[in-house]
């Protein structure tokens, strides 16, 4: 069965200038849709997540350190010495440098906000990049393009937003995108309700322990027949609070009172509700989200060796992924900034191993590999040999 069907069709197709995208309903008589924000409307409500909830900013943090690690190759020898000052010097918005700080940034945006948008500062001579810089996503706006497969950065303003005067110097990056839509999602997607039962959880815990933990003292008098009943307990009262308030002072002071006094402590039979369970089941939720391995945010669980190297495993999967939407947007900028420098070359990233457990771990892959293919070769050569 052909793909296509008969190659007159799509002869006819290519003629008739139909639309690569066939699956839209828009994509018939396609029109630029109105611009959005960029920024999502939970961006806030992600920030304050990543504030109110340290294991959540631990873990992006996390994630970024893990991702970075690279060096920039040129083919030729005057290309590569350019590219490795660039790398260093060039500036970053109003007080970063170097292109290993853009790029942290920008990860940093992706993953909060689900897009990261970058632009590329030129120099006032026109014969290079002067700076980089990380934008607000609150500043610009997004529209679908002359084709499905386009999207528009607009800059966003009262009265709508404007195109940029030069969308050559500016990149865009998603992550995970819904089918259809340019802007991506937040990796914090989903994590906002789990997070939010969390502190009300440490809520309740810091409350039960200001009733508890701070003690506080019932006294029960009962006077002596034929007393005046309040006059023994303002007296009993007055003589409690002066002997309260030298124990806060340091001072050691005996209460004395007069009739039969018990004194006993408020809440001393209540217990704390137990909240190792769901803390822990919340933050099962939080870490899988994130994909990190407990132990990297100081979760002591326990897991086996084997385990352990499997988390590593899948962790190295997660960050070449992020490392795959870093790689275009590096190798863009660096291509530029040869070209307008005047040299020839053409820039890649080769990015560092995640860790020196995957270099052994690949090294004996390889060696397996090879002592079984020797095998294989000698059984092949026994055989023929008959």
């Amino acid at each position: 069965m052909k793909l296509f069907g008969r190659k007159d069709k799509v002869e006819e197709a290519k003629k008739a200038g139909v639309a690569a995208v066939q699956t839209s309903r828009r994509a018939e008589g396609w029109a630029r849709g109105f611009p959005v924000p960029l920024r999502p409307g939970e961006a806030a409500l992600y920030d304050g997540l990543r504030e109110a909830v340290p294991i959540v900013e631990a873990a992006l943090q996390k994630i970024v350190r893990l991702t970075a690690g690279f060096r920039l190759v040129c083919s030729d020898p005057r290309g590569q010495s350019f590219l490795d000052r660039f790398r260093k010097e060039i500036p970053v918005g109003s007080g970063g440098r170097g292109l290993d700080s853009f790029l942290s940034g920008y990860l940093m945006s992706l993953l909060t906000y689900g897009s990261a948008v970058g632009e590329m500062i030129l120099s006032p001579e026109g014969d290079g990049i002067g700076a980089l810089y990380l934008s607000d996503l609150g500043d610009l706006e997004i529209r679908r393009g002359r084709n499905p497969l386009e999207a528009e950065l607009l800059l966003a303003g009262p009265g709508g937003g404007t195109p940029l005067p030069y969308p050559e110097l500016v990149f865009f990056s998603a992550l995970n995108p819904e089918p259809g839509e340019a802007a991506g999602r937040s990796l914090l997607r989903g994590l906002p309700f789990l997070s939010s039962v969390l502190l009300e959880i440490y809520r309740a815990m810091g409350e039960n322990f200001r009733r508890i933990g701070a003690l506080r003292y019932a006294v029960t008098v009962k006077p002596e027949p034929g007393s005046d009943a309040q006059a023994v307990a303002d007296t009993v009262a007055r003589e409690w609070s002066g002997a309260m308030e030298a124990a806060g002072q340091g001072e050691i002071r005996d209460f004395v009172a007069v009739g039969d006094v018990s004194i006993r402590v408020i809440g001393a039979d209540n217990q704390f509700i137990g909240t190792e369970v769901p803390v822990r089941q919340i933050l099962e939720q939080i870490v899988a989200k994130t994909g990190l391995p407990p132990f990297l945010l100081g979760l002591s669980w326990s897991t086996t060796e084997r385990m352990s190297r499997q988390q590593a495993d899948i962790l190295t999967t997660e960050l070449e992924s992020y490392r795959s939407i870093l790689t275009p947007v590096a190798e863009r900028i660096c291509r530029l900034a040869l070209d307008l420098a005047g040299l020839p070359g053409k820039a890649e990233i080769e990015w560092e191993s995640i860790s020196l457990q995957d270099e052994v771990e690949a090294a004996n892959a390889r060696y397996t590999n090879a002592r079984a293919a020797l095998l294989e070769c000698e059984l092949k050569e026994k055989e023929g040999s008959k």
